[in-house]
């Protein structure tokens, strides 16, 4: 009997210790050399199970909303639009709209400061678009109400005026 071979044609030791969930004889798919997984075994790793519960589509939704209505905030403020669609650049845009050098985002990263800057942001962007402090924290800075805020921003009456 010959041994077995991977689909290269190299001959693969029946001793070949698999990583934790990897390919192997008893879980039906082929083994592999030095135990890295096959692609096949990636791309079924790699399935959309996320999105499969309630939870995955509603926070899709959400997100889908919240960059509708930022589009169209960056569209006020002079910036494309489109830039809303990636999450971490339109955090860049926000600051910018706020007044301040898009350095300031790297912040973001430093816990507690994090939590100061948005809301310092939150506060220049509603002002920016003639909004007052409450209408700012509420509706731009508490996650569950961002999207209803950047959308009466978006689609309202707001003017962008940068602020000083």
């Amino acid at each position: 009997m010959l041994p077995p071979r991977d689909a290269t044609g190299i001959e693969v030791p029946d001793e070949v210790v698999e990583p934790l969930g990897g390919g192997g004889a008893a879980s039906g798919r082929s083994p592999t050399m030095s135990g890295m997984t096959t692609f096949a075994g990636i791309t079924e790793q790699a399935d959309l199970s996320a999105l499969s519960g309630v939870t995955g589509w509603f926070s899709l939704s959400i997100y889908i909303l919240t960059v509708i209505a930022l589009w169209r905030v960056f569209e006020k403020a002079g910036w494309p639009g489109v830039l809303a669609i990636v999450p971490i650049v339109n955090l860049f845009i926000l600051v910018k709209i706020a007044g301040f050098s898009a350095w300031l985002t790297l912040l973001y990263i430093i816990p507690i400061v994090n939590l100061v800057l948005s809301i310092i942001v939150a506060i220049r962007v509603g002002r920016g678009f003639g909004k007052d402090g409450a209408f700012s924290f509420f509706l731009l800075w508490i996650p569950a109400l961002q999207v209803i805020g950047y959308a009466i921003i978006g689609f309202g009456r707001a003017t962008y005026t940068k602020p000083v």
